[in-house]
């Protein structure tokens, strides 16, 4: 639904820098630039149907956009903020990206002794992957020159709808009361997450490559008071983690970033005893 946004939203826009079986802009949410304060930009890929590009974590092949900023002295940017993925690929190799429409958001910094002279520019060179059947390697340059004022910012209408969109694709901070841990098991990794209430949907996206097998089922056990996740572990697993970074998507396409410590089985046996139980009968049945 968040692609659809994106695509009516941009309907009067100009055209972007052509990538392969697509097109990149670089497009501002504010009519100026004002010293001093924070703004976002946003890379806005539009793809021919079929097509994807990747998340910050590919999954098992393909690489994310990498972006090399040419800046004036006094604009900073920011890490890049990643929509939340989809899951895409076969049976046996998934990846983790975005058809259609996409647009990932920078925030920006403009220093307080930002000079206003003249319109600032602000260019980057994008390298991007476009893959279907097969993959296509793309190099785009794009720019953008704002005013510098020294007014508040005002939000520019052509492009309001589309940063509006893009925000409502980011994943969340979870709720204060939610708690989530981990328990490694010999085959597998357990989440467990306490959210106050019974949940009969979620799927996982790790944050870091190799730490969990992208194509295996995430088996769901629904408990009391939240569920178990069981996350078959890499073959490439090098070693034991200390947490489990990622996004987590709950029933109706919620999304949330979270942060899981490893925990001790005992720990996570004594909070639910039924729910470790049902957990081990999950990953006994893989």
């Amino acid at each position: 639904m968040g692609a659809a946004l994106l695509l009516r939203a941009a309907g009067a826009e100009a055209a972007g820098t052509p990538v392969p079986h697509g097109t990149v802009e670089l497009i501002a949410e504010n009519q100026w630039i004002s010293a001093g304060h924070k703004f976002d930009l946003g890379l806005r890929f539009q793809l021919e149907k079929g097509w994807h590009i990747y998340w910050i974590n590919p999954g098992d092949s393909g690489e994310p956009p990498r972006v090399r900023w040419q800046l004036p002295a006094g604009l900073t940017a920011g890490a890049i903020e990643w929509p939340t993925p989809r899951r895409l690929g076969t049976s046996t190799i998934v990846d983790y990206g975005y058809e259609d429409a996409v647009m990932l958001l920078v925030p920006m910094s403009a220093d307080a002794s930002l000079a206003a002279q003249a319109p600032v520019q602000v260019s980057a060179e994008v390298k991007v992957l476009v893959c279907r059947e097969v993959c296509v390697a793309g190099n785009a340059q794009v720019s953008l020159t704002l005013p510098l004022k020294s007014q508040p910012l005002v939000a520019d209408g052509r492009t309001s709808e589309l940063f509006m969109a893009a925000r409502k694709q980011l994943p969340q901070t979870p709720p204060k009361n939610w708690k989530f841990s981990v328990v490694a098991a010999k085959d597998s990794f357990v989440l467990t997450a306490n959210l106050g209430q019974q949940t009969t949907q979620a799927t996982f996206f790790p944050l870091a490559k190799s730490q969990i097998d992208n194509a295996a089922p995430q088996k769901l056990a629904s408990v009391r008071e939240g569920f178990l996740l069981t996350l078959r572990k890499s073959d490439e697993l090098l070693g034991p983690i200390e947490r489990l970074k990622g996004v987590l998507v709950l029933s109706g396409d919620r999304a949330y970033m979270i942060d899981a410590p490893l925990g001790r089985p005992e720990a996570t046996r004594n909070r639910d005893g039924a729910g470790i139980r049902a957990a081990q009968t999950l990953e006994e049945g893989q």
